[in-house]
């Protein structure tokens, strides 16, 4: 059997979003909206099987043909007929169940590559024998031939996403590098393109000289079509010596479903500024322009407390090893007006809270923008997983002038994030029943200003294509230095592009800290109910808990290649080193042996000494993380973060022999089971499932009743157009560009 880090339990948690209520209070009219965005967010999800890895296609593909001619208990039955124990069985659903879960066979939450837990040849025999089989025989076992050798391989560049040698990717063809990423971002910084909808493809010539084709998202190809800000960028450039070449194109026939839903949508929008937004996404997906999705989300951020919420698109960049490339994702949530109406509060005290911060005024936004706040329901979550909050759009430019939205997904961080005693690790006996009962509450405090005063604060210094800068050269001076501001962006240049491979982890630590730090202040713990010895139980979870998962996240730490699979946990381990720093006993991690006999941890924080000695060390470290980012200075930023986020074995933490405590008693992150709609005449209808593999399952078998083999196809075809691009895929490129 695989090793334990590359496999997904059989005992692995399953919970259901439950969302019942809040659909139950929805209108007519707002559940036909919600349905037909549910539809389009479910098929253009679709899509992250083509940006993980170059089977995953195939393996949704033969997944869905399987539990479509038979469900999961008519399955078992041939199963165990072949040969198959219980345990077997229960193995390739929670396999199944995974894949669908996190849209591929790589895990959403570190990049992991995972494999059956049950030897290949009796899932062959299940598959070839099945009545899948037997109806199409020639598809099932074409499919089976395509991915069955992969979907147990793990040699040792396919057990991680990467790029080059250090692991596999669809974003880029096997055969890129990192110098390609770079040359390429540098092309689309020069003419003015964005990443977040594209891809990379590199062919080498005879000559040995390569050529690269930048592959915009659209509905649209090489077909003529009226002028538009992307027609004129769909050419051939040579670009310091390398032809590059602007196709448009990808995942075609997927986007046009999701445009086709969007246009439904439209005829159920509350208002016009929900129009204008439908409008603006159906014409990026179509014509392939960002530039049309950020007018989208500025009718989006303008959409003040809407019933049903929304967001569409290649958003978030966490899985493009390079950090600019964004992964499809779409929701659709429910306003739960309980918990908004104190995300309200902290919305109205968040300018006050800003000054808090500890960094100068003139490091902060000009104005800020009063932002929507809301806790929500989630009825569905399409992409590669569920956050806990989020706080969008990504755009720069419309953060700093236009604003921002954050949700906090109430109904996921009730079934996520849920702990039982028996399997809370790394902690003090006497702390766990006091961890168990202040985690949900010291979460949505954390979440609350994680989103809004973290992601929302802090200004960027920018020199636009005039040469006009938004501060003042002359008076602004930089607290770290002493000195006038050195460095800037330029025009084009965004905080992804310039920090790229560290940009999603160091914005997400700086969200964090601000978080911690903000926890701190009396006034943030009354918004949210809480006073006395309350408040203050609240304070040391919510440190605890970062400090416990600072230790968690070493399981997402690969030591072969000294780098992080995941931006989160990456954050929380550099926050657990600022916090070691600051000594005087603040945090001790306590190596130990458990009942058990195997090696065993404990941390401890001393909560009489967070506000003297932690208060402190965060201040400072926040106020550097938001100077460097400020000013854009990528070398200062990299020696800053990649000197905290180094894991060695040295004393007296030993972070490399503790990780391998961590890899024996980590706990796999729980899949989530979600509803489907269902359009029964002009009624809308919820469909729940089981909390179960087999309930998740059955979700996805139902969730495409009228075209799903059709899906099947256009995967499985598009997979196909490109597989020349990963031949031989665990052959990692030697050259560089």
């Amino acid at each position: 059997m695989a090793d334990t880090q590359y496999i997904l339990p059989n005992d692995i948690g399953v919970s259901s979003l439950d969302c019942r209520e809040a659909f139950r209070l929805l209108s007519p009219s707002e559940r036909l909206y919600a349905h037909h965005l549910s539809r389009a967010a479910w098929y253009g999800g679709l899509a992250v099987l083509l940006q993980t890895s170059p089977e995953a296609p195939y393996i949704y593909a033969l997944l869905s043909r399987l539990f479509r001619a038979q469900d999961p208990d008519q399955l078992r039955q041939h199963a165990l007929a072949e040969g198959l124990t219980e345990e077997d069985y229960q193995a390739f659903l929670v396999y199944a169940a995974g894949v669908y879960s996190n849209m591929g066979n790589y895990k959403s939450f570190g990049d992991t590559k995972f494999v059956p837990n049950l030897p290949k040849e009796k899932l062959e025999r299940v598959i070839l024998g099945s009545e899948a089989a037997q109806q199409h025989p020639e598809e099932v076992r074409g499919l089976w031939q395509t991915c069955g050798e992969l979907m147990f391989c793990l040699e040792p560049r396919l057990r991680h996403l990467g790029l080059g040698k250090e692991g596999i990717t669809t974003y880029f063809s096997g055969n890129c590098t990192m110098e390609d990423a770079k040359l390429a971002q540098d092309f689309l910084d020069s003419q003015n393109l964005s990443a977040y909808n594209t891809r990379l493809f590199k062919e080498v010539d005879r000559e040995g000289k390569p050529h690269y084709e930048v592959r915009l998202a659209s509905v649209l190809g090489t077909e003529p079509s009226p002028d538009s800000e992307v027609t004129s960028k769909l050419k051939s450039y040579e670009f310091r010596g390398s032809p590059f070449q602007v196709t448009r194109g990808d995942y075609a026939p997927i986007l046009q479903k999701v445009v086709e839903q969007l246009d439904k949508a439209k005829m159920y929008a509350a208002n016009s500024h929900q129009k204008h937004m439908l409008a603006q996404y159906i014409d990026s997906f179509t014509q392939g322009s960002i530039e049309a999705h950020k007018r989208g989300s500025r009718f989006w951020i303008q959409d003040k407390g809407p019933i049903v919420e929304s967001y569409i698109g290649f958003i978030e960049s966490y899985r493009d090893p390079f950090g600019s490339r964004g992964e499809f994702e779409g929701f659709v949530a429910v306003v739960n007006k309980a918990m908004s109406a104190k995300f309200e509060r902290l919305v109205a005290s968040a300018e006050q809270l800003l000054k808090e911060l500890p960094w100068p005024p003139a490091f902060e936004k000009d104005k800020f923008l009063t932002p929507d706040f809301t806790s929500l329901d989630v009825l569905t979550f399409a992409g590669s997983g569920i956050p806990a909050g989020i706080n969008i759009p990504n755009y720069d430019d419309l953060r700093q002038t236009e604003g921002f939205k954050n949700v906090s997904l109430g109904n996921v961080l009730a079934v996520a994030y849920a702990t039982q005693r028996e399997k809370l690790t790394f902690l003090e006996e006497e702390d766990k029943d006091l961890y168990i009962l202040w985690k949900g509450p010291s979460f949505d405090v954390q979440v609350g200003l994680h989103e809004l005063l973290g992601h929302g604060s802090g200004k960027l210094f920018v020199q636009d294509e005039k040469g006009a800068f938004n501060f003042d050269q002359e008076t602004v001076i930089n607290p770290e230095t002493g000195e006038q501001i050195q460095s800037w962006y330029r025009s084009g240049e965004t905080w992804d592009s310039k920090f790229s491979t560290i940009a999603s982890s160091y914005e997400e630590c700086r969200a964090e800290s601000v978080g911690l730090y903000l926890c701190l202040h009396p006034q943030v713990l009354e918004i949210f109910g809480f006073e006395g010895a309350d408040a203050e139980d609240v304070i040391y979870v919510n440190w605890l808990n970062m400090v416990r998962a600072g230790l968690l996240a070493l399981e997402f730490y690969t030591p072969a290649a000294s780098s992080w699979r995941q931006a989160h946990m990456q954050a929380r381990f550099v926050i657990l080193r600022v916090l070691l720093e600051a000594g005087e006993g603040l945090v001790t991690i306590t190596p130990t042996t458990g009942s058990d006999g195997r090696p065993d941890a404990r941390v401890r924080l001393d909560r009489s000494k967070i506000q003297s000695v932690g208060k402190p060390a965060l201040e400072r470290f926040l106020r550097k993380l938001q100077v460097l980012k400020s000013t854009g200075d990528v070398a200062g930023g990299r020696a800053l973060y990649e000197g905290y986020a180094a894991v060695t074995d040295a004393p007296p933490e030993c972070f490399l022999t503790l990780r391998d405590t961590v890899l024996l008693r980590k706990e796999s992150r729980k899949l989530i089971v979600q509803p489907n709609t269902r359009l029964e005449g002009s009624d809308v209808q919820l469909l729940e499932y089981e909390a179960s593999a087999a309930g998740l399952i059955r979700s996805f078998s139902e969730r495409f009743p009228e075209d799903g083999p059709e899906l099947e196809d256009i995967l499985t075809q598009l997979a196909t157009a490109d597989a020349r691009f990963w031949k031989g895929p665990s052959e990692a490129p030697s050259g560089q560009a």
